[in-house]
């Protein structure tokens, strides 16, 4: 099979180029610009373009499929010439179902935990020697690459994200890969850009449910109230709905343990939001034949997805975390989990709004009290962000009024923001930073250590 990459560079796609190259496919690729990790790591595989920029000419009669990233736009030129020869255009998360229908398809959505569930499911199948295939958002200890489709594997575990396929292909992600096992983990609006209302949003799980297969299962999070209603109210016939709800455990010297038959599973995660997420992966594996026992102990060895509450620092006295917490849910998550782990610790924590979403004047109100259990709240917004997304900036008092925290701190200029945490006192204190972004390309890990 010869297929093309428009977009070859994204996150998702370079990784599926390589998971076809690995199967023996012909991959060729394409991007206006090339990052890092992915520019090294399609160097590795031979798969890196010899220039930068579109090309029409690469779109040649002889090949299979071209599949199209979300960074195109729908006049690139190599897009146009595809259409024109009338070769076949996939989203990735269409070519991804393509490689898969034969497989069973277990696909992980919701709002929030997503990477989280599909790694920690990851985690438990390689233990206990599955052979599987996968496709998730982040780079996980024990996987080379973030996606991978064989022949010869009978599962696939996708991380379902509910944001749209490609600029031509309007439909989100999850509807594409009809699941046999569906996980919702909550709902909680995001994306305003693409759905302007939160019922718009909520429309789009309930078509989720919809693409399941028959005689499939929904395993879904009885806690998120929304969530349980529209799940509950939701007529669905061949399909079995699975709940879910906080598992038994306890909290010791800053250790979380899962309860389970007068047994204790002590956990290098922590946080009601991450015992969710292993229910959630719990109620997977149980459908996939991992026993009880089996998964608890596996679940011990789990230390997290990348960016997801990652320790990227620590002494006797202080614990500094990274998080990919930006919307509201996860932030507010994020923050009571960090609390209910170290209560006798202060917090001092930061969010960087990046997202079109976070900074939206109308979203922003949906941030309202998510700081409010913070000692010290920092909110950080890089000015030149305003400008890339060609959004009018605003003042100070408009986030803080948004977050009700009147002794809310603002920075707008990344050397500013971390010259004022280096200053500070972190004597029995945690420090927890939080953002899809980059903090204007700041090296965190360095920061830390400067800190500590």
């Amino acid at each position: 099979m010869r297929v093309h990459f428009i977009a070859i560079g994204g996150s998702a796609m370079h990784n599926l180029a390589i998971a076809l190259y690995k199967k023996g496919f012909k991959v060729t690729g394409s991007d206006d610009v090339f990052t890092e990790p992915s520019k090294s790591r399609l160097a590795r595989f031979g798969l890196l373009p010899e220039n930068q920029g579109w090309n029409a000419d690469q779109i040649t009669a002889d090949l299979d499929a071209v599949i199209l990233g979300m960074h195109a736009k729908i006049d690139n030129p190599e897009l146009l010439e595809a259409q024109r020869k009338g070769i076949k255009v996939y989203s990735y998360p269409e070519y991804v179902f393509e490689q898969s229908r034969d497989k069973k398809r277990v696909v992980i959505g919701g709002s929030h935990g997503k990477t989280t569930i599909t790694s920690m499911i990851l985690h438990v199948l390689k233990e206990a020697s599955v052979n599987f295939d996968y496709l998730v958002g982040a780079q996980l200890e024990g996987f080379d690459t973030m996606v991978k489709i064989t022949e010869d594997a009978p599962l696939i575990i996708i991380e379902g994200d509910e944001y749209l396929s490609s600029p031509i292909d309007r439909r989100p992600k999850f509807h594409l890969y009809k699941a046999n096992i569906g996980v919702i983990s909550g709902v909680a609006w995001d994306h305003i850009n693409v759905f302007p209302t939160f019922d718009i949003y909520l429309e789009q799980f309930k078509i989720f449910i919809d693409t399941i297969e028959p005689n499939g299962q929904l395993v879904y999070c009885e806690q998120d109230k929304v969530l349980k209603e529209m799940v509950e109210n939701k007529h669905t016939v061949f399909i079995d709905k699975i709940s879910y709800n906080l598992p038994q455990h306890q909290i010791s010297n800053g250790i979380t343990s899962l309860l389970y038959q007068n047994k204790q599973y002590p956990l290098q995660v922590f946080g009601n939001h991450n015992l969710l997420n292993i229910e959630a992966a719990k109620a997977v594996c149980a459908q996939l034949g991992v026993k009880p026992e089996s998964f608890y102990h596996a679940i011990s060895s789990f230390k997290g997805a990348a960016k997801r509450l990652e320790l990227i620092g620590s002494n006797a006295e202080t614990n500094i975390y990274k998080d990919f917490a930006h919307s509201p849910s996860k932030l507010f998550a994020t923050v009571k989990a960090v609390k209910d782990q170290f209560p006798e610790r202060k917090l001092i924590a930061c969010i960087e709004l990046h997202t079109f979403s976070s900074l939206n004047k109308t979203f922003l109100q949906e941030y309202a009290g998510t700081m409010d259990n913070i000692d010290e709240a920092i909110v950080f917004i890089d000015k030149n962000t305003f400008i890339q997304k060609n959004m009018e900036p605003y003042a100070v008092s408009v986030v803080k009024e948004a977050f009700e925290k009147n002794d809310l701190i603002f920075y707008d200029n990344a050397k500013a923001l971390f010259g004022h945490l280096k200053q500070l006192n972190y004597k029995d204190t945690n420090l927890l930073l939080m953002s899809s972004g980059t903090f204007s390309g700041t090296d965190l890990a360095a920061f830390a250590e400067s800190i500590l």
